[in-house]
């Protein structure tokens, strides 16, 4: 099939879940079945994956597997499509299928690829991965324990397994990606509705994923309490045990430090210049003028994923609520995929 075709095959993909998110088409086919099956294991192999956050995560790829998104994507690029690379892909499993963007670059382009998944999130690529070869079998991809020969790699990871990675595929083209987060700057002016979409930057995925905001730029004495109405909607995290376990342990500490932090029994707030949090804190930082946010925002560059804002920032910034829901053009670390696989 022409790179066109799959396309259209990757589409395809996109519709059977978007018949499986509506309630109202009550899909009972045999494969719907199966992918419900398939989503239950993957709660059972990873607590985080709750039914809530695994459909999230669908939500996202049914609004996007679209003929016209995928063009639009892709439009930009020239073209050829090739056969005649192998791709290795080491995936992280922090949040529900957070490598699928990087699978669908290299096999929309033609290559093979090799996929070590993560041990926390085994079921549900190989699942939609399969569905889509059902259509268009020239989809070429093997899962696998360890990685055999390759050409290129893209590897997922902390910020301790990256320098592994860095000396162990020194000697091959790569992509290596470490932790990042995200910070928010908030102006002191915003919107019930504004807020409420923080509340979702923040806490969507337990505040796992690298889009998190995990550090809100706020002005001199700036009233939280208009931030903890906001996360209300997400009180029953409290009730999942992992994260209750995190909120507890992080607030004993606190208590036992003496440490000054504002909390709603369901998140905490605490003042720190650090960027990354602990699951169940945010961090904050007060500013007097732009030209501090400017700053800070520019000696924190290389460790933070995005910047959501509707202040005007010298910064690219991504309005409040759309941290969880980039463009299939937006790349993670900034580093344009496509390209560096055309290269």
């Amino acid at each position: 099939m022409s790179f066109h075709h799959k396309i259209k095959s990757l589409a395809v993909v996109g519709n059977f879940l978007r018949d499986f998110l509506d309630s109202e088409t009550n899909l009972s086919s045999q494969v719907a079945t199966e992918f419900k099956s398939i989503m239950v294991q993957a709660h059972q192999e990873n607590a985080w994956f709750t039914e809530e956050q695994v459909l999230q995560t669908l939500q996202y790829w049914a609004n996007h597997l679209t003929v016209e998104e995928l063009q639009y994507w892709l439009s930009r690029y020239s073209i050829e499509p090739k056969n005649d690379q192998t791709i290795a892909l080491i995936l992280a499993g922090n949040i529900p299928m957070v490598g699928f963007h990087d699978v669908i670059s290299v096999l929309l382009l033609g290559y093979k690829a090799q996929i070590k998944l993560s041990s926390k999130d085994s079921k549900l690529i190989p699942f939609l991965l399969n569905y889509w070869r059902e259509i268009d079998d020239t989809i070429d991809f093997e899962c696998v324990e360890r990685l055999g020969e390759y050409d290129k790699v893209i590897a997922t990871g902390s910020t301790n397994s990256a320098q592994y990675f860095e000396y162990y595929f020194k000697n091959k083209p790569h992509i290596i990606r470490k932790n990042r987060t995200s910070v928010a700057v908030l102006s002191g002016k915003e919107s019930k509705k504004q807020l409420s979409l923080l509340a979702n930057d923040m806490l969507q995925y337990f505040g796992l994923g690298c889009r998190n905001v995990t550090q809100i730029l706020v002005p001199k004495n700036y009233d939280f309490n208009v931030i903890f109405e906001a996360v209300e909607p997400f009180h029953d995290y409290i009730h999942h045990h992992k994260y209750a376990n995190n909120y507890d342990y992080y607030r004993a500490i606190f208590l036992l430090n003496k440490d000054l932090f504002w909390d709603n029994n369901v998140m905490m707030l605490k003042e720190s210049n650090e960027l990354f949090s602990p699951i169940s804190v945010v961090l904050y930082n007060e500013y007097v003028n732009l030209n501090d946010v400017n700053e800070f925002l520019e000696q924190k560059s290389t460790h933070i994923q995005c910047v959501v804002s509707d202040v005007p920032l010298d910064c690219e910034t991504i309005p409040l609520g759309q941290a969880q829901n980039p463009e299939l053009y937006t790349y993670a670390d900034g580093v344009d995929t496509i390209s560096w696989l055309l290269m």
